[in-house]
């Protein structure tokens, strides 16, 4: 590290204080309701989760209550959160920690990078803020704040570079810090350095930009990946009727055509499903119908 790590953390610790946001989700030490927040917050804005992360908890207000949801349920209560993915991931990973765990959400890094959809930063994420636990939670403000800090004007910063100086800045345990409101913690901690990755990200040109791990997302209108969440919500609309490939082409059709852009085959329709199905999404029925 550049500077005394004591210096570093104070500095960017009371920055962080100074811009605490009061969300939600920091109002609770609940594992379960961490991770969902967690999964909920991978490339969506706050604002976004905000009011659907308190509804998801409302109708799954535990891994036992999502664990025995239908998969139907668990995609509906997600649309309009984008990556369906993480919605099934989020299902199928607490059917394995009520398998598992005893429904118990594990604190072990191992146990939790073992789970379907839970990589490095979401382990380190529920670790933090659930159990007060260091670990290496690299996410987009988090790395914002130390290429700003330590890397000012580099370009192409891997994260490789980035991991070991994270992982020394996080206390291990309880630290009082001068002039701060609360002692420094993993869970304060990683929460100031959300905070102020957000504000230098609103004021200054993004700094995660300058990441070598960045990578624009790709343009979701007249994507293959809108087309998918197209069908997801027609499936989920038709409920047991199911949905024929027929059903699909003029869906989509008629969705591209408000657009301007061209029609949608059968054949395209059926390569859509099939492939929504491989991942879990649906099923064909005898009927020919796909049904979720």
């Amino acid at each position: 590290m550049s500077e005394g790590i004591e210096t570093f953390r104070e500095r960017v610790y009371l920055a962080g204080r100074e811009l605490y946001r009061d969300l939600p989700w920091r109002r609770t030490r609940d594992p379960y309701a961490i991770w969902v927040s967690e999964a909920m917050l991978q490339q969506t804005q706050v604002s976004r989760v905000d009011g659907r992360w308190q509804s998801w908890l409302d109708r799954f207000p535990s891994v036992d209550a999502l664990a025995a949801a239908t998969s139907a349920d668990v995609l509906a209560e997600w649309q309009g959160l984008g990556y369906n993915r993480r919605a099934l991931a989020l299902w199928r990973a607490a059917q394995e920690v009520c398998e598992r765990h005893a429904g118990v959400m594990p604190q072990d890094e191992v146990a939790l990078k073992a789970l379907p959809g839970i990589g490095p930063a979401t382990a380190a994420g529920i670790r933090a803020f659930a159990f007060d636990l260091p670990g290496v939670y690299l996410e987009t403000n988090v790395r914002a704040v130390f290429l700003h800090e330590l890397f000012p004007g580099a370009e192409g910063v891997p994260d490789s570079a980035l991991r070991p100086l994270v992982a020394e800045a996080c206390p291990d345990g309880s630290l009082a810090i001068a002039g701060a409101d609360t002692p420094c913690s993993p869970r304060t901690w990683y929460y100031a350095l959300l905070d102020y990755g957000a504000h230098l990200k609103r004021t200054l040109p993004n700094p995660s930009r300058r990441s070598r791990e960045n990578v624009r997302q790709s343009r979701f209108e007249g994507s293959h990946r809108q087309k998918r969440a197209v069908l997801v919500r027609l499936l989920l609309a038709a409920g047991i009727e199911g949905v024929s490939v027929a059903d699909a082409a003029l869906e989509l059709t008629e969705f591209e055509a408000k657009a301007g852009r061209a029609a949608v085959t059968e054949a395209a329709a059926s390569g859509i499903l099939k492939e929504l199905a491989a991942e879990g999404f649906c099923r064909e029925v005898a009927s020919g119908r796909w049904v979720v």
